[in-house]
């Protein structure tokens, strides 16, 4: 680890994740998302096994879910989306899939939060834009936050951005992340790893690594 001017500048994946500084983020796993994703199941599984490591070492777990506005707050922006998402040609066709109560909208059960873990709803796709992320993250001292979920190239890689922006690491976890369009995700990934503040690795890894902790924290 590098030292300059007073503080550390960390360089690998084993100097930025550690159960104090570093929080799980698992974005927006619910029912009507992962049904729409070919591998959904493979997909869960791999978030599965993260999210079991992150809560045997302690760690910091946000979940996120998507939410629809009913129509009459929709504005210009949502419109928008809807349309593009679903493939309609008039706001009268759109459907809101992900409303508050809405069996969609709900985490799948394999994922069910803890009651110590936060589930922040949004309407954006960074999931730091409009909700209390980075607040949150920043009270608890946190400098890194691992991401997992659905979907790659629509909502992780723009959280992804808009961390780095802020000064936090993303640590992308690539096969617990599941995508709608592989040529759009490979597009992601290529470019994230183009970018360097984000660290890409996979489930073995990371399971890996927080294996460490669990063994320090048991002895």
């Amino acid at each position: 680890m590098l030292k300059f001017q007073g503080f550390t500048v960390p360089r690998t994946l084993e100097e930025v994740v550690s159960p104090e500084n570093t929080a799980l983020l698992v974005y927006d796993m619910q029912s009507g998302i992962v049904r729409q994703i070919a591998n959904g199941d493979e997909i869960v599984a791999q978030v599965r096994l993260i999210l079991e490591s992150a809560r045997r070492v302690g760690m910091r777990t946000i979940f996120t879910r998507h939410m629809s506005l009913p129509k009459n707050l929709m504005g210009a922006f949502q419109l928008r989306t809807a349309l593009a998402w679903q493939r309609v040609d008039s706001p009268e066709k759109i459907q809101p899939i992900f409303l508050r109560d809405s069996p969609a909208f709900q985490i799948i059960p394999e994922l069910q939060p803890l009651p110590s873990e936060a589930i922040f709803d949004k309407i954006a796709m960074s999931a730091f834009a409009g909700t209390p992320l980075e607040m949150a993250l920043r009270d608890c001292g946190i400098r890194s936050f691992i991401i997992v979920g659905i979907a790659l190239e629509i909502g992780i890689d723009p959280t992804c951005r808009h961390g780095a922006d802020l000064g936090l690491i993303p640590v992308l976890v690539r096969d617990a992340c599941g995508f709608g369009d592989s040529e759009a995700a490979a597009h992601s990934l290529a470019s994230l790893s183009h970018m360097g503040d984000s660290f890409l690795t996979d489930t073995k890894k990371i399971c890996d690594l927080l294996e460490r902790f669990t063994a320090t924290k048991s002895t």
